[in-house]
């Protein structure tokens, strides 16, 4: 059997392939598909649906946590998106909108928590990262510019070298 290295024809090395990304393919329209919901759970008019939208865009999904509720398929993203959709439809604002999820559901819920005692270390570890980060080049700096004792040339270098410095030898 000669020619085609590897033990596969080009077409079936491609296929191959194909079928190795297909899973990355699929990871990576899941969040665009999820992003579209379900028609009948939007509103009609276009305007509260924007407003709706918003809304969802500052809660965030508790099953998936690093997602909004407008961006997560989850089904209890969907049911919040739903009690989103009834409030603004039923007249709340904005405000009154977050209140009502958060009074349900908490700080976590939200994608901004507000800042109290509960949650000033999520909002301070910013600047204790940063800060840690700096002393560490600081102190490795300091032991690098400490004079690390150079180790002593052994007497083949010291020769080599003062060969060197009269100018012979390649």
């Amino acid at each position: 059997m000669g020619g085609v290295r590897g033990g596969q024809s080009p077409p079936r090395r491609a296929l191959a392939r194909l079928i190795a990304t297909l899973p990355l393919l699929l990871a990576l329209a899941c969040p665009a598909l999820a992003a579209v919901g379900r028609p009948e759970d939007r509103l009609s008019d276009a305007a509260m649906e924007a407003r709706a939208q918003e809304i969802g865009r500052e809660l965030r999904c508790m099953v998936c946590q690093n997602q909004s509720i407008e961006d997560s398929d989850a089904d209890l993203a969907r049911d919040l998106r739903r009690i989103v959709r009834e409030r603004v439809v039923a007249g709340d604002d904005a405000s009154a909108v977050m209140r009502f999820v958060h009074a349900r559901y908490g700080d976590f819920v939200l994608l901004r928590p507000p800042f109290n005692p509960v949650t000033a270390l999520l909002w301070a570890m910013p600047v204790i990262a940063l800060g840690g980060g700096l002393v560490v080049i600081v102190l490795r700096r300091r032991r690098g510019l400490a004079g690390v004792d150079p180790v002593p040339l052994t007497e083949a270098e010291q020769r080599r070298l003062a060969e060197l410095e009269r100018g012979g030898g390649a």
